[in-house]
Parts: structure tokens; C-alpha cells; sequence
């Protein structure tokens, strides 16, 4: 059955329905920008500030893209189990609408940051890394040792719809020579649930603080599973970000991010990351430019750039470093 979407006309009396705010409570709403697969509004009133998020039927992008809207009480719970874990690095949960698929989240503090936007305005922090490394460690640590957790988040044609489609299935037909490589690595995401993974740990779901501490966002794609696709997920969009700087000198600086992104992210665990973990992160990266998902911000000479590193990093016999990727001439 099809869900009435809120908007800015309606969500004041819904929230007052649902006594978050008072009857006579004056509120004040806004929509916010980037939100592909939510609706997305800020809400304030009483002194208080959350953000609303109601989940999508299809996520609006280029090709035709249907998602369960269920996806919305996924988040809600591992907000809950990650907001115990880190409590300054995830905002709190609010409100949770299961009828409705609505969320309502405390606000981060205005004077945050987009680590993306940040990014590619060139303030390029490493000590942003290290906080992501982190805490990812210690959310990939924690929950693998906690089997209550891992069997509430098992979970299978969500993260196939969201990321196994668009990021790995959706390149075989055009990469045909790299196909094998591919369809390995889906095995290995398949077949790991050590985990409690984000799902989509981006820059774009990703606030920093003055103090260069990170708010990570957006938990619809959690599930049990390879910890690797999180820190695949991230070293692809900082190659990426390598493609979109033509001055060496940024280029640099994102490969320290991805650096010291692994190194704290190591320290945490306790152990080294996954073996394939840069042939999962050339995989995505390639995603970006020829799968359902494509980065907006790349020229099509940056775009075929990408294309040609991704693919020649695949179709190498052995796994390629770090300083491989990362730091070129």
C-alpha cells in the first residue's frame, strides 16, 4: 500500500499528532538539501531541533531505482545500537513512525561541516580520517563480538537492492574482461556476516565538528555482514575526489586521508583489514562513473581516468597497496 510522503505543508500537524511538539507549538520547517532516497525536513519548535526523514518508494536518480521503504526502521534500530557505541558520533533517535516509515533525529549543531562538500573545496583534513578509522574500528569490533546484534541485523535483499545491484552487478555486462573479478568479490561480501556494517559510509554522511570529530549519518543500508564494504565505500570516493584535483598537492593530501583512515581504522579492530579490500574499493570507485550511482562532479576526461584505473587495478593477479592507489606520479 502506497504512503502519504510529508512535506513541509503537512509535517508540522503530523508531529504535533504524534505529541513530539505541543498543539499551540509554532514550527518552524525547511526542506534539506540531498535527499536522493528520503524526504528530507528540518523541524524546529519549543527550543528543540530534529531532522525528519520519511523513506522513499524510488530513489530519485538517473535510472530507475525501487527500494524497499522498510529501510527506515533498519536505520532506526542501528541508530539506536551505534548511538550506544559512540554517542558523540551518532545523533540520537527521536521518534520512529514503523506505519509511516518515519524517522525523527536530534539535529547535529549548526556549525558543523560536509566532509564531502569540504572535500572538494580542498580542505582536505586528515584528522578527519583518523576519527572515521576510529570509530568504524570500534563498530566493526564491538558488534562482531555481540551475536544478539548480528542475527536482529542479518539481512539480505536490502543490501542487495542498494548495493550489491547498483555497485557490483550493474558493471559485469560493460566490464565483461573483469567480470570474474567481480562477481568474486560479490561472493566474499556474500558469504562474510562477521559484522554490523553501515552500508553507506561516504562523505556525504559525514559531518565534522571544529574540532575535526566526525557525525556520521544516514544508517539505512545496515546490515550483517563484510565489514570490508564499509571501508571500501569510503577509499572510493577518496579516489574519487583524486580524479576531481588536478593539483598534486591535493591528490597527496587525500592519499594521507586514505593512509590514516586504515591505520586508525586497524588500531581499532585489533587486526588488519580484509585482503581484497582495494579491489573492492576500485570496484565502487568504477560504480561511480558506469553504474546506477554516478558521481556528479567529474568532467568526462576525469571520468575515463577513473574508468581506466579502476579496471587496470582489477585486472591485476595480485591485490594492489595502498601506495598503489593512492600515491601516484
Amino acid at each position: 500500500m502506497a504512503v502519504d510522503l510529508l512535506d513541509e505543508s503537512t509535517v508540522a500537524q503530523y508531529l504535533k499528532t504524534r505529541k513530539v511538539f505541543s498543539p499551540s507549538a509554532e514550527i518552524e520547517v525547511e526542506t534539506l538539501a540531498g535527499g536522493v532516497s528520503n524526504v528530507v525536513l528540518a523541524v524546529k519548535a519549543e527550543g528543540r531541533e530534529f531532522v525528519l526523514k520519511q523513506a522513499l518508494p524510488e530513489l530519485k536518480v538517473a535510472t530507475k531505482w525501487v527500494v524497499e521503504q522498510r529501510r527506515a526502521l533498519v536505520e532506526a534500530r542501528a541508530l539506536e545500537v551505534l548511538h550506544a557505541l559512540t554517542p558523540p558520533s551518532v545523533p540520537k533517535l527521536i521518534d520512529v513512525d514503523a506505519e509511516r516509515f518515519v524517522l525523527l533525529i536530534e539535529r547535529a549543531p549548526r556549525e558543523t561541516t560536509n566532509w564531502k562538500e569540504d572535500l572538494l573545496e580542498g580542505s582536505i583534513q586528515s584528522e578527519v580520517a583518523e576519527d572515521l578509522g576510529r570509530i568504524l574500528g570500534h563498530w566493526h569490533k564491538e558488534t562482531s563480538l555481540n551475536p544478539e546484534i548480528l542475527s536482529e541485523f542479518e539481512e539480505d535483499s536490502l543490501f542487495e537492492q542498494l548495493r550489491i545491484n547498483p555497485f557490483y552487478r550493474s558493471l559485469i555486462s560493460q566490464h565483461l574482461d573483469i567480470a570474474p573479478r567481480i562477481n568474486s568479490l560479490i561472493e566474499e561480501l556474500e558469504s562474510d556476516k562477521s559484522a554490523l556494517v553501515h552500508g553507506d559510509f561516504s562523505p556525504k554522511n559525514i559531518l565534522v565538528v571544529k574540532n575535526s570529530k566526525a557525525i556520521i549519518l544516514d544508517f539505512e543500508v545496515a546490515h550483517t555482514g563484510n565489514p570490508v564494504f564499509d571501508l571500501a565505500f569510503l577509499l572510493a570516493h577518496v579516489m574519487c575526489k583524486q580524479e576531481f584535483f588536478s593539483d598534486q598537492k591535493q591528490k597527496d593530501a587525500l592519499a594521507q586521508c586514505a593512509e590514516k583512515f586504515i591505520a586508525h581504522y586497524e588500531i581499532a579492530l585489533g587486526t588488519t583489514a580484509h585482503p581484497s579490500l582495494l579491489w573492492h574499493a576500485a570496484t565502487i570507485a568504477l560504480a561511480r562513473v558506469d553504474g546506477v550511482s554516478r558521481v556528479h562532479y567529474l568532467d568526462p576526461q576525469s571520468q575515463q581516468s577513473l574508468r581506466t584505473r579502476a579496471v587496470d587495478l582489477l585486472s591485476r593477479t595480485n591485490v594492489p597497496t595502498l601506495s598503489e592507489v593512492f600515491f601516484r606520479p
